[in-house]
């Protein structure tokens, strides 16, 4: 009976909070999060900006990210940091990364590798995978922190396990170049994989290379010309170079083959993280 009655008045509590919110003025986190996921930045701060000066973290993770980016408002990086300094101090992962990165690229704060890593450092104690891969940069580059390759392969991979495409990429890459793990082209082929599959045009390029030289997986210049076009569609010269390297072995019907798998390719989506929202659980 305790129980109920307590459960009772939490209810009637969240619900007594709810209205005065609303009697207040103050916007609907979830309203502003539609509006932004559909371009309507106007409407987004609408809805964040009340909530962000009255102390929600997420909603000052909103306004920051509107600003580090100039959606609906102006891009300035002072202001971004401004905003996710007071969302990262009340703990919120997003805003420590993004303050961090901020901190990281000398944008709206002075250049401070040192306050990138412990800033990353506060995140990754929520398991945020976007803080152990940009961790992980920081080991690898000798950022703020004493170069460390086994380290940063270490972080990569707690990221990656997270289904980073980032993070997955950068731990195949490792394994091709014995950088912090021992040289092994399948886990290079492994990881690689599982990044291009999510689009990542620098795991494309390397698991086109590796299909090519037939390094972890047998030869097969089809699936090498397949993920050499998508890595060039993405941006990467070096890929289209490669590419052609790979089509004067080919036969004119395995070059149609690799272009028509390259044209029907669709990016796995289901690991890519997710920015904005509430309560990510990770």
């Amino acid at each position: 009976m305790g129980a109920n009655l307590r459960s009772s008045f939490v209810d009637a509590s969240i619900l007594l909070l709810a209205c005065s919110l609303s009697l207040l003025g103050l916007g609907d986190y979830d309203d502003g999060l539609r509006a932004f996921q559909q371009g309507d930045y106007a409407a987004a701060l609408k809805e964040w900006l009340p909530l962000a000066t009255a102390g929600d973290a997420e909603a000052q993770m909103g306004i920051g990210f509107m600003y580090d980016n100039g959606q609906g408002v102006p891009q300035d990086y002072a202001e971004a940091a401004r905003w996710f300094r007071k969302a990262a101090e009340q703990g919120n992962a997003e805003a420590e990364v993004n303050l961090g990165v901020l901190y990281d690229n000398g944008q709206g704060v002075p250049q401070n590798f040192a306050e990138a890593v412990r800033w990353y450092g506060k995140a990754v104690e929520q398991r945020n995978a976007t803080a152990q891969y940009y961790l992980g940069t920081m080991y690898a580059n000798g950022r703020g922190v004493p170069q460390d390759y086994a380290k940063a392969a270490s972080w990569f991979r707690k990221a990656a396990e997270q289904g980073y495409a980032q993070a997955q990429g950068a731990l195949g890459a490792m394994y091709n170049q014995d950088k912090g793990v021992p040289r092994n082209y399948v886990e290079a082929v492994r990881w690689s994989r599982k990044a291009a599959d999510q689009g990542n045009a620098a795991a494309q390029l390397l698991l086109g290379s590796m299909y090519g030289l037939g390094k972890g997986v047998p030869q097969d210049y089809v699936v090498s010309h397949m993920w050499l076009s998508l890595a060039a569609a993405n941006g990467i010269a070096e890929a289209a170079n490669i590419r052609d390297a790979v089509a004067a072995q080919m036969t004119p019907v395995q070059i149609a083959k690799a272009q028509r798998l390259a044209r029907e390719w669709k990016p796995r989506t289901d690991g890519l993280p997710v920015r904005l929202r509430r309560n990510p659980g990770l």
